[in-house]
């Protein structure tokens, strides 16, 4: 992480009811190119929207100091909040005052800390977020990173003031398979099809390599397939990595299913760097230490080539782009195996670590319904019974 990153946090906080049920949301960008570096957000039981609203900019303070940055620019749309922070308007009710000094310690702490109040419209992706953690604490759920569910709370909580006495509710706990609702939005998770490296068992990342006739093969049976088991008009489109090798197996299905392809860019598979096209054991004769710690933690990057963690942000941002424009329909993601694992992932809510604990054979599907009320349900994973035939 360079610490001549300057990061942008966004915090908001909201109350139903003022004083209800509440929460926070909160954000935290790279200021140049808006990069999604960490999302916070929580259920803090019965409080105001002012107390809410401080509890997001902590949230959003604490994120951002785990960035090591050079500056950071705090925009809420709480006057309130941004006047008292920047010293302006007096920190007069007794709910607020210990919340605003932790928040001046943070701040005291960090290089340089500049405020500024954006209206509502802009303080979206925060807004959203305190609304998410809402939802969750009235379904009695912990909000997570990509809206899969944490487990209950065993004994729901009620705080009327941040530090304040916290008392037990008999609110029962929902279990983590409760009913989902809403209509969701199916992603159909298909890998490419064969090429040279995946034969030879190669890191293959940002190569053009093109399709082998058995991996031509598999792309037919998998348009056939997806076809076969989809009305006209069900599948609303076919988003693809911008790898050659992902846009012809997306073409062939595309076509099969009567639809152009759309390249995603975040649907891109790992860049493997110095690795690229070596085995894994050609890759361990030249760099022992440097392969063992990229297994060890997915904030190692192979020499020259990109961690995991970078995958994974970007992979979540293409699922929520998806999500946002095909609410509630079925879309076809050609992609390759970290991608597909990595929202696998997301799905279940799974560690980092799940990456070395799944296979994905090539030309293999994967299903995961994602509701709108926050669940996901991953239905099939690593389904080949279109390639039966080719085998």
């Amino acid at each position: 992480m360079s610490a001549a990153r300057r990061v942008v946090v966004e915090a908001d906080g909201g109350s139903r009811g003022n004083p209800g049920p509440a929460g926070y949301g909160a954000v935290v960008r790279d200021a140049v190119t808006g990069e999604v570096l960490a999302e916070r957000a929580d259920g803090i039981g019965v409080a105001t929207n002012n107390v809410a609203e401080y509890r997001g900019l902590l949230a959003g303070l604490e994120a951002a100091a785990e960035q090591s940055p050079s500056a950071v620019d705090v925009r809420m749309d709480s006057k309130l909040v941004v006047e008292q922070m920047s010293g302006r308007w007096k920190v007069r009710h007794p709910d607020l005052a210990p919340l605003a000094a932790r928040a001046a310690a943070l701040v005291r702490s960090l290089p340089s800390v500049r405020f500024t109040w954006i209206p509502r419209e802009s303080n979206k992706h925060a807004d959203r977020l305190a609304n998410e953690a809402m939802d969750a604490a009235a379904a009695g759920r912990r909000w997570s990173p990509g809206g899969a569910p944490r487990p209950a709370l065993a004994s729901p909580v009620r705080v009327s003031t941040v530090d304040a006495r916290v008392e037990p509710t008999d609110v029962p706990a929902a279990p983590a398979w409760g009913p989902r609702s809403g209509v969701p939005t199916s992603t159909l998770l298909l890998r490419h099809g064969q090429t040279a490296h995946s034969v030879d068992r190669r890191f293959s990342g940002r190569n053009d390599l093109p399709l082998t006739g058995t991996g031509a093969a598999q792309a037919e049976a998998a348009g056939a397939r997806l076809a076969a088991a989809h009305r006209p008009g069900e599948v609303a489109a076919v988003l693809t990595s911008p790898l050659p090798r992902a846009r012809a197996t997306a073409q062939v299905v595309a076509r099969a299913l009567g639809l152009d392809p759309v390249v995603e860019d975040g649907l891109v598979e790992t860049d493997f760097g110095a690795w690229e096209g070596l085995t894994f054991a050609e890759a361990r004769e030249r760099w022992p230490e440097e392969l063992a710690a990229w297994l060890a933690s997915p904030d190692v990057a192979p020499p020259r080539g990109e961690t995991f963690a970078e995958v994974a942000r970007r992979v979540r941002r293409a699922r929520d782009r998806t999500l946002a424009a095909y609410p509630g329909r079925t879309v076809v993601l050609v992609s390759h195996v970290t991608p597909i694992k990595t929202l696998l992932r997301l799905a279940l809510d799974a560690p980092p670590s799940a990456l070395y604990r799944m296979h994905l054979d090539l030309a293999s599907l994967s299903t995961v319904d994602w509701f709108p009320d926050g669940p996901a349900l991953v239905r099939h994973v690593n389904d080949t019974a279109h390639l039966g035939a080719l085998a």
